[in-house]
């Protein structure tokens, strides 16, 4: 009899291993298994919609974030869906631009680079978009796409039953699928939404960001950092990404807080939801020569390092180019050509007068925190620095990069050659119509205020201030200076 019961003791023991084993197998591979991510055979393709590694700790289930915009289109400024707050599409791509899709036990939707960087212009009304990768997204409200998210999951129609619903419109999941959408999907992404809405609440007590604009190292400071909240304003313009392996070494970002390329990617793919762990991994493939099994983050780099920005799409005047010329190398190529003796450098703030808050919203706590993140990884970071001023950046590709200035408070270049005084002090912001005459985007008007986003001076972190080079040329040597400008 003992032995009859040691026997069915270790059967039992036996199948609960069994269960607990295929249990956590079904566990994983409905939730955690991370299937390789699409792959693109163009370095643009990848940029624009491969992935950074943010879907499995940021991710939106795909399916939940297709049918949104239809379930809560009040939640959105306009028709149109995800496009209504700017989110760029090309034909024949199954996903926005800036957004990828992984599948991570079920298909997810990440953020990644072109988010921020991807710019839509248009020379009229008319005129079909034409998009420029790794351009600042002048037109994206980065913000409005968290907000609109969060909206949704505070909403008390976010039910299993409704979500479900609207997906079958779309696709016939199976019985399994069902039911782990209906008691686990559903409500943990709602769970997480609602968890971000807590963890962003320090945004509140800031301006909005407002389209083409970002505060890119608060969000990183006090989740990834874990810095203590404090008051700062961090709100600042996209930038362009152009020929940026000319110029490793030198100083990135609006204010100079790193100079290594290589960290730059990787601590943005960090700062959108990347994990270390998918860090790791793709780290691991950095030196690989296989298309196939490239890192991800490498692709990036190289091709942002040598991506030529965009020729001005509309007639130059050449002869007052050529006088421009003159005006530009006296005034603006020491700080602005690549090459130039302060190109690539910070400029004191005591100098360049322009808005301190970018500036002071990092600190020097973050920067040794961001420089020990990576301790006992091979990609460890070093190059994080704290700084006294902003960047003096190359200036190709300047038609596009309106509004300017660090925190894209000057809607145009012939506003940004006007004395601060005269500057507009409140303009709408993420119109793509171009402004051929003042060199930038369109800012007034009927379309662009039902389009856009409003931008006033006057709120913290919008000063229009400084930069005052040029503005004391006589008006035809800024005509002139105009001119030459659109030939970089």
């Amino acid at each position: 009899m003992t032995w009859l019961i040691s026997r069915r003791q270790r059967f039992v023991i036996l199948a609960l291993v069994l269960v607990a084993a295929m249990g956590g197998w079904f566990a994983y591979s409905r939730f955690f298994r991370e299937e390789p991510a699409p792959y693109f055979k163009s370095d643009e393709e990848h940029f624009l919609y491969g992935s950074v590694g943010t879907e499995a700790a940021q991710g939106v289930p795909y399916w939940i974030w297709l049918v949104l915009p239809r379930i809560f289109p009040e939640y959105l400024p306009a028709p149109g869906g995800y496009a209504s707050i700017g989110v760029l599409s090309r034909d024949g791509h199954e996903m926005p631009i800036g957004l990828s899709k992984v599948t991570v036990g079920f298909p997810r939707v990440g953020i990644n680079c072109a988010m921020c960087h991807a710019a839509s212009f248009r020379a009229t009304p008319d005129d079909v978009p034409t998009i420029y990768p790794a351009a600042a997204s002048h037109q994206t409200g980065e913000q409005e796409y968290l907000r609109f998210l969060i909206a949704c999951a505070a909403d008390p129609r976010f039910t299993a039953g409704t979500i479900l619903g609207e997906i079958a419109k779309n696709t016939r999941l199976s019985f399994v699928d069902r039911l782990l959408y209906r008691f686990a999907i559903i409500p943990g992404t709602r769970r997480a939404l609602l968890q971000l809405r807590d963890a962003d609440s320090w945004m509140l007590s800031r301006p909005d960001w407002g389209r083409g604009r970002i505060d890119p190292f608060n969000p990183v400071k006090f989740t990834t950092l874990k810095q203590p909240i404090d008051s700062t304003i961090g709100n600042s313009d996209m930038m362009p990404l152009w020929n940026l392996g000319h110029r490793n070494g030198s100083a990135y970002h609006w204010d100079g807080l790193s100079t290594a390329l290589r960290e730059v990617v990787q601590s943005s793919a960090i700062g959108d939801g990347a994990s270390t762990r998918w860090v790791d991994r793709d780290y691991a493939k950095w030196n690989s020569t296989d298309p196939m099994a490239m890192s991800s983050l490498r692709r990036v780099m190289n091709y942002i390092s040598d991506l030529k920005a965009p020729r001005y799409p509309l007639p130059i005047d050449a002869t007052l180019a050529t006088a421009g010329a003159v005006t530009y190398k006296s005034l603006c190529a020491s700080c602005h050509e690549t090459g130039g003796s302060r190109t690539g450098t910070v400029i004191p703030l005591s100098e360049i007068g322009t808005d301190r808050h970018r500036l002071d919203m990092w600190t020097s706590n973050a920067a040794t925190a961001y420089n020990a993140y990576g301790d006992g990884h091979d990609w460890k970071f070093s190059k994080f620095q704290k700084t006294a001023g902003y960047n003096a950046v190359p200036l190709d590709g300047i038609w596009l990069t309106a509004p300017y200035l660090h925190n894209g408070s000057v809607p145009t270049l012939t506003d940004l050659l006007e004395p601060p005084a005269a500057r507009t002090k409140r303009f709408w912001r993420g119109y793509d119509v171009y402004d051929a005459t003042r060199l930038g985007f369109i800012t007034s008007g009927t379309e662009a205020e039902r389009i856009g986003t409003p931008f006033d001076v006057t709120l913290p972190g919008n000063s229009n201030a400084g930069h005052t080079y040029g503005t004391d040329l006589l008006p035809e040597e800024k005509r002139a200076l105009l001119e030459y400008l659109k030939t970089l």
